[in-house]
C-alpha cells in the first residue's frame, strides 16, 4: 500500500537514496541541501509564511509495506520575487523584408525576460526507477496531491501556477541550447549555471544578452531543443495538458525546456474537488478512483489513492476497501477528494 503525506526530518536517508538513483536538480545528491529543504518544508506545513516566496511545501510517496519513500513533488508558493526574480526566454519572431530584392525572412527569436512577482511553481517530481510504470500510477499520484493540497487551501497560493519542464538533453547531460548561447557569456557548464542559479540569479541578469538572440544563427540541434520535452518528461507534458495548462511561449534560459501555466481555479482538478459524507454502503453509486484527503494526528497532510462508490447527488461516499478500518475513519465524517 502506498500513502501520499508530507515530508518528516526521518525521512532523510530515503531521500538521499532516492538522490542517488537520479540526476534531478530539485533532489541533488547532498544531504545537507535535501536535509534543508525537509526543515523548510516542515516549517511552512506547521506555519506558512505571509511571504509566499518562503513556503515550500515537499510532498513524499512512502511504500507502506517496506516503509520507504520511493517518490517526491513540491510545490514553491510563490517563484519569482524583487530579490530573486524568474527568469524566462520569450520565445518570439521578427519579420524582415527587402522591397529592393523582394525578399523576406520570419525569423524566430529569444529575448531575455524576468518576473518579481511570479507565481506558484510545481516541480521537483521524482519516482524511483524501480517504481515506473507501476499499475497504481505512482508517478500521477505523488503529481495529483500537490492540485489536492493547493485546491484545499487556494489562499495560500497565487492566482497562477506554474511549472518547467526538462528539455531533450545530451547523453552526458548537457544542454544544445546552453552550450550554444549561455557558455559564450558565462564560461561555465549547464550543471554549474543551473545549480548555481538555485542561490545566485544575479550573474543571469549580468550576462546573459539582453537583446534578442536570433535563432537562425544557432545549430539545429539548440534550436530543436526550444520548447520541447525530453522522451522521459512527456507524460507530464501530457498530464499537465489534460488538466488545463499551456504553454506560455517562454523557455528556460538555461536548457530551453517549456513553461507551462494554468490558473489554479480553471484546472480540471480543482473543479472536481469534491467533500462528502462517508456512509457504509450505498445502493445507487458511481465508482470512482479518487485522491483522498484523510485527517492523520501523525501527519500535517496525509492522502491516500482508492476506490469509492460515489452519490455525487447526496454528496455521500462509500470505501470500497478496507480504509475505514485501516485510517480509523468514522461513518459521517467528511472526506475531501479528486476523482483520480
Amino acid at each position: 500500500m502506498f500513502i501520499l503525506r508530507n515530508v518528516e526530518p526521518e525521512d532523510l536517508e530515503d531521500l538521499y537514496e532516492l538522490s542517488g538513483k537520479v540526476q534531478f536538480i530539485n533532489l541533488p545528491h547532498d544531504k545537507e541541501i535535501i536535509r534543508s529543504k525537509i526543515d523548510n518544508s516542515v516549517k511552512t506545513f506547521k506555519e506558512p509564511s505571509s511571504d509566499l516566496a518562503k513556503n515550500v511545501y515537499f510532498f513524499v510517496l512512502e511504500d507502506l509495506d517496506i516503509k520507504k519513500v520511493v517518490g517526491v513533488s513540491m510545490i514553491h508558493a510563490q517563484h519569482g520575487t524583487e530579490h530573486e526574480p524568474h527568469f524566462f526566454l520569450k520565445v518570439g519572431s521578427e519579420h524582415k523584408f527587402s522591397q529592393s530584392i523582394n525578399t523576406g525572412f520570419v525569423h524566430g527569436t529569444l529575448k531575455l525576460g524576468l518576473d518579481t512577482n511570479g507565481p506558484t511553481e510545481i516541480g521537483g517530481l521524482v519516482v524511483n526507477p524501480e517504481y515506473r510504470g507501476h499499475p497504481d500510477k505512482l508517478g500521477k499520484q505523488i503529481a495529483f496531491v500537490r492540485f489536492l493540497y493547493m485546491s484545499m487551501y487556494p489562499e495560500r497560493f497565487k492566482e497562477n501556477i506554474h511549472s518547467e519542464l526538462m528539455p531533450p538533453l545530451e547523453k552526458d547531460g548537457s544542454s544544445p541550447l546552453w552550450e550554444a548561447i549561455g557558455r559564450r557569456f558565462m564560461n561555465m557548464d549547464y550543471q554549474q549555471a543551473d545549480l548555481l542559479s538555485r542561490s545566485n540569479k544575479e550573474f543571469i541578469l549580468s550576462l546573459f544578452p539582453s537583446e534578442n538572440i536570433y535563432m537562425t544563427l544557432l545549430k539545429p540541434r539548440a534550436r530543436n531543443a526550444v520548447g520541447k520535452v525530453g522522451k522521459e518528461t512527456e507524460p507530464i507534458k501530457n498530464m499537465l495538458e489534460k488538466v488545463g495548462f499551456t504553454y506560455t511561449s517562454e523557455v528556460d534560459p538555461f536548457d530551453g525546456g517549456p513553461h507551462y501555466r494554468a490558473k489554479l481555479k480553471e484546472t480540471t482538478l480543482y473543479k472536481n474537488l469534491r467533500t462528502s459524507k462517508v456512509v457504509n454502503e450505498l445502493s445507487d453509486f458511481e465508482m470512482k478512483d479518487a485522491l483522498v484527503h484523510i485527517t492523520n494526528p501523525k501527519y500535517k497532510f496525509f492522502a491516500i489513492k482508492t476506490k469509492l462508490k460515489c452519490n455525487f447527488n447526496n454528496n455521500e461516499i462509500a470505501f470500497v476497501n478496507s480504509e475505514l478500518e485501516t485510517f480509523n475513519i468514522s461513518l459521517g465524517t467528511e472526506i475531501t477528494y479528486i476523482p483520480f
